[in-house]
Order: structure tokens, then C-alpha cells, then sequence
């Protein structure tokens, strides 16, 4: 029952009660496993340009950057970076006071290579009135690590990853957020200088950023011969979804209903905010310093010049059968193009008649597309490369999370297992129809594709939704096509030890 309090708050949320019933509904039967047809590799659904493509590609996105074209660079950066102090966390609350783990041992072995080490001994000599080798000294460990996450220090463990100190520079060390700036100049810059960054940042939080970038984006412009329009946005408290009891029931704390955050595929409604033809899309922590950035600018443009010309394509055959005046050997060649190189295959295309085939071929074409990079696997965890069956009984390439695939089934768990790619996140997102429309890319969602998981709240157990992913659900009714990339375009940082690899120092 739903009291005049709940009403208020459903009312301030912008989320209707038909809402709150399919998610309940959602938790009452659970989400279908995808059926998959096969795990996606190089030669069946992974382009892997060699020397001569690539120069074909970049030469497709230079030119598409010297149009009148709207480019902007996302970045989902609202993450907060407490799971990468996990362990930090653990060695304050354990019962010794000297590093014990592998883990603890190698942070304070190597505290001086952290891009962050002058701030916190500059910490702990406002925390403590001495400086860290003086602690590490007289083995007040804890003392250094409490300077590095609490709020009387640095306050690490309450920050996102977008703020923390990740890089050293001669001249400065960088955050997160400058090395997105630095990479939007190189790749993502029009014809006039302009580089067009977008972060997608929580309530709390966005004041830092906003100084952040006050601070520090006039470097970077000078720098690099650009002007930045830097962009925020916030995850909407529309997206947010109802927890649910054991029992499937909303879940009440002293009496009110709780909401929790949407997941990452609650973004697409910032995404489908933003006015734009081609978005990249990477998350916040995957960066590297400059002398590692050649790889990743490269495959930006790369996989940018592979969508621009796709899309291309498209909007000429879609034109062509906008016009009428086509032949049955171009509907043929419009059929290949779509089976061949948007990957998107339906068994029952060969009973249709030249006029139904017209009409498949024109809403298969025209809808949002995405070229995704794709790594080698090398056992990280996270979603990976497929193709799938669709709803409307089609098979097209989709990026699948471990959840969406019934591991049960010996078939479908080998396919998973012996998958050569993995996602690392690295997305060109084309969003415009062929006449010039936005789309609008709430209507591209598969809902059947969300994630129940079980967390706790004061002692009691809850139901969580997460909504269809980004890069999963929300994408799934997209044009997908998915380019090899090296592994050295994807260094994320998921451990504040992280930071210590090669990569990042």
C-alpha cells in the first residue's frame, strides 16, 4: 500500500507508480539469460585492421572532424574510490599495527612512487605534526594510512577516482580527470580547437570537480591549442529503482521506501541529454600518462574512423530506399552490407518479398550506432564480446556481462570461458538519424536485460536492481560493430596498488 508519504516522495523523484510495479515485478521473476549464438572473435564479429586500414581510418576521422560535427568525449567519473582502499580499510581496522599482507608490505615498500606522496606527507604533518618516514619510523603505520582516507587528511576514501592524484609529471602531477582532458585534445578536438568533455559526477561532489577543471583546464588549453567546453551532469533520481524484501515487497527503512541508484545503465539518460553526432564514452580510471598515450589515440581515431564511415554508408543506402528508385541487386547489396558488416543476421529474411525486405532494412539501418574496442583476454574480470539472439528473433553482436549468461548450461559456459576478448570499456557512439534527428536512445533499451544482486541495510537483507548496463542492455538495440585493441589502451586502476604497475608510473 502506498501511503500519502511514499506519493510525496515518488512525486519528487519523477517516478510513477506503474514504475514501482515492474520493478517489483522485475524482482518477482527475475531476468532471462540472453541466448547466445557465439563468443564473438577476430574474423566472426572483431575487425582487426591491419597498417593499411588503420591509415584508411584515421584519414575517414580526420576529415569528419574538419566538418561542422558535434563531438563530445563522456566520462562516467561519479564512482567513488572507497572500493579501491579496500584493503587500506581492512589494515586501520585489524588487530596488528604493522604491515602483515602482500598487499599492506608493497604500499609502504613503495609509498614514495605514489603521485599522491608529497600531499600526504603533507597530511600527516597537519594530522600528526610529523612526516611520514618519521611515522614509518617509529611504526605508526596506521597514522599514515588514516592521514591518506580520512577527512581530517586527504580524505581519499571518501573521493571519487576523478580527484585522486594517479600521475607524476615533472611539472605537476595529474588526476584522472586532467589526463581525460589531455586525451579529449588529441583526439576529440573540431576543426576550430574545440574539445567538448562531459563528466558525469555526483551531487556531493561536483564542487570539487567544477574547481578542479577551473583550475587546471586554462593549462591544458594553452598547452594544446584548444578551447574545452567542460560539461556536468549528475545520475538522474528518476533513474533510481525501489529495493525489495525477501519476500518482494518494497523495502522500508523506519518506515520510508528506499531507493538505490540505477547502476551505470541509468547514464543513458545523460547520454540521450547530450546534443551531439559522435560520442566516446571511457570510464574515469582507465588513463595513462602521455608517454603511454600513442596507443590509445591511435585506436580512438581508429575505431572513430571505422564508425564515421559505416554511418556513412548507412545514410546512403537509407536515402537510396527513401527515394523508391532502387533495384532488387541493391536491396541484395543493402542486405550484405547490413549481414557482412554490421553483423546483424536474421534467418528468416530470405521468405521476405523486395517491399517487406525495404521495410526490415530501413529499422535495422536506422538506429544508433556504436563501435566498441575490444581487448585479448587475459583473465581480468568483466563483460565480454558475443553474439546474440535478439527479441525479434535477429542475432547481432552484443557486449554481455558474466550474469546475462546461464552458466549452468556446459555450452554456453565454455563459450564464455574460451571468449579470446574481453570489454574494456571503449566506446564511438553515433546518435543521429540519416536526416539529421536525434535519436532517442531510451527507446533502444532492452529492459529484459537488468541484474538483481542482495545487499543489506541496518542489519537487514534487501534486493537491489540494477537497470540494464550501459554497454549491455541499454545499447542492445543498436547497430554494434567491435574493433581489436591492444591490451596497452586499458590500464584501470581498481586498487590503490594499481597505481604502482609499470603503466601508471
Amino acid at each position: 500500500m502506498m501511503t500519502q508519504e511514499d506519493k510525496d516522495l515518488l512525486t519528487r523523484k519523477g517516478i510513477s507508480e506503474a514504475q514501482i510495479a515492474e520493478q517489483l515485478a522485475c524482482f518477482e521473476k527475475g531476468f532471462p539469460y540472453l541466448k547466445l549464438y557465439a563468443a564473438a572473435s577476430v574474423g566472426n564479429g572483431i575487425l582487426a585492421p591491419d597498417t593499411d586500414e588503420q591509415k584508411k581510418y584515421l584519414d575517414a576521422w580526420e576529415a569528419y572532424t574538419q566538418t561542422d560535427k558535434t563531438v563530445v568525449k563522456f566520462v562516467p567519473a561519479s564512482g567513488a574510490a572507497s572500493r579501491m582502499f579496500k584493503n587500506l580499510f581492512e589494515f586501520l581496522g585489524a588487530d596488528y599495527d604493522v604491515p602483515t599482507t602482500d598487499f599492506e608490505k608493497k604500499f609502504f615498500d613503495r609509498i614514495a612512487d605514489f603521485a599522491f606522496y608529497q600531499d600526504l606527507n603533507a597530511a600527516c604533518q597537519k594530522t600528526e605534526g610529523k612526516d611520514i618516514a618519521a611515522l614509518v619510523a617509529e611504526g605508526n603505520y596506521k597514522a599514515v594510512v588514516a592521514a591518506l582516507l580520512q577527512a581530517a587528511g586527504l580524505n581519499y576514501g571518501a573521493l571519487p577516482k576523478g580527484l585522486l592524484k594517479f600521475h607524476k609529471y615533472e611539472d605537476g602531477n595529474r588526476t584522472p580527470v586532467e589526463e581525460h582532458l589531455v586525451e579529449g585534445a588529441l583526439y576529440a578536438a573540431n576543426r576550430n580547437g574545440k574539445v567538448n568533455v562531459h563528466f558525469t559526477v555526483s551531487p556531493e561532489h561536483r564542487p570539487l570537480f567544477k574547481a578542479l577543471v577551473d583550475e587546471k583546464a586554462a593549462i591544458y588549453a594553452k598547452r594544446y591549442g584548444v578551447d574545452y567546453n567542460i560539461s556536468f551532469s549528475e545520475q538522474k533520481p528518476s533513474t533510481d529503482t525501489i529495493a525489495a524484501d525477501m519476500d518482494n515487497q518494497p523495502f522500508r527503512d523506519n518506515g520510508k521506501l528506499l531507493f538505490r541508484p540505477g547502476g551505470h545503465g541509468a547514464l543513458i539518460e545523460n547520454l540521450n541529454d547530450l546534443d551531439a553526432d559522435v560520442i566516446f564514452i571511457k570510464n574515469i580510471d582507465n588513463v595513462v600518462p602521455d608517454k603511454l598515450k600513442g596507443d590509445t589515440v591511435l585506436y580512438k581515431k581508429v575505431i572513430a574512423g571505422v564508425l564515421v564511415g559505416l554511418q556513412q554508408q548507412a545514410f546512403a543506402y537509407l536515402q537510396l530506399l527513401d527515394s523508391g528508385k532502387y533495384t532488387h541487386e541493391q536491396v541484395l547489396e543493402i542486405l550484405q552490407f547490413l549481414q557482412k558488416k554490421l553483423h546483424c543476421k536474421n534467418p528468416e529474411v530470405k521468405n521476405l518479398e523486395d517491399a517487406e525486405l525495404v521495410i526490415y532494412l530501413k529499422k535495422k539501418l536506422n538506429r544508433p550506432m556504436r563501435v566498441c574496442g575490444m581487448v585479448k583476454n587475459v583473465g581480468e574480470p568483466g563483460g565480454g564480446p558475443f553474439l546474440a539472439y535478439n527479441l525479434d528473433g535477429t542475432i547481432s553482436l552484443q557486449i554481455l556481462e558474466s550474469s546475462q549468461i546461464d552458466m549452468n548450461d556446459p555450452e554456453k559456459k565454455e563459450m564464455f570461458e574460451k571468449g579470446t576478448h574481453f570489454n574494456p570499456v571503449d566506446l564511438v557512439c553515433a546518435v543521429r538519424d540519416y536526416k539529421g534527428h536525434k535519436f532517442d536512445l531510451t527507446r533502444y533499451v532492452d529492459k529484459a536485460t537488468g541484474f538483481i544482486s542482495h545487499k543489506s541495510k541496518n542489519g537487514k537483507d534487501l534486493k537491489a536492481l540494477e537497470l540494464p548496463g550501459l554497454w549491455n542492455g541499454a545499447m542492445s538495440d543498436w547497430n554494434t560493430v567491435f574493433v581489436e585493441v591492444p591490451l596497452s589502451t586499458f590500464n584501470p586502476v581498481k586498487t590503490v596498488n594499481d597505481l604502482l604497475r609499470e603503466q601508471h608510473q
